[in-house]
């Protein structure tokens, strides 16, 4: 997921620093965090930048970052070169029963349902589409 960065106040996130967690995302985020987006396709290009030296892998030097040298929207790609993705449709039983699925995994190692997911545990699988 996409996250707007911000400090201690809930409001304070401008939109103007973006993160994504790249491992495990921690349920303390839950709820917690302005989720912007998802990354669908390149996490491999996120997951292989440096760390930083601040606690938990944050940047604690301005030195240390990397910034976004661009960004563009598929929908202003000319339509020959957009990506193309397929994901799962939501609006039926198969769905409705998969996420059921992921908000109580079943026994027998899951011995007390969570009762929910949050969205980092319910993400619907997405794919580039095929040739």
């Amino acid at each position: 997921m996409v996250g707007v960065a911000r400090d201690l106040a809930p409001s304070v996130g401008s939109g103007a620093e973006l993160y994504t967690v790249i491992g495990h995302a921690p349920r303390a985020l839950d709820r917690n965090i302005a989720v912007v987006g998802r990354v669908v396709d390149g996490i491999e290009w996120l997951s292989s930048l440096p760390r930083g030296t601040g606690e938990l892998g944050f940047y604690a030097k301005p030195a240390e970052r990397s910034p976004i040298v661009s960004a563009r929207l598929a929908s202003d790609l000319a339509a020959a070169t957009r990506p193309h993705f397929q994901y799962r449709a939501t609006a039926n039983p198969r769905f409705t029963a998969w996420i059921a699925g992921r908000e109580n995994r079943t026994p027998p190692f899951f011995t007390v349902p969570a009762g929910g997911a949050d969205i980092c545990n319910a993400l619907p699988p997405v794919r580039r589409t095929p040739g």
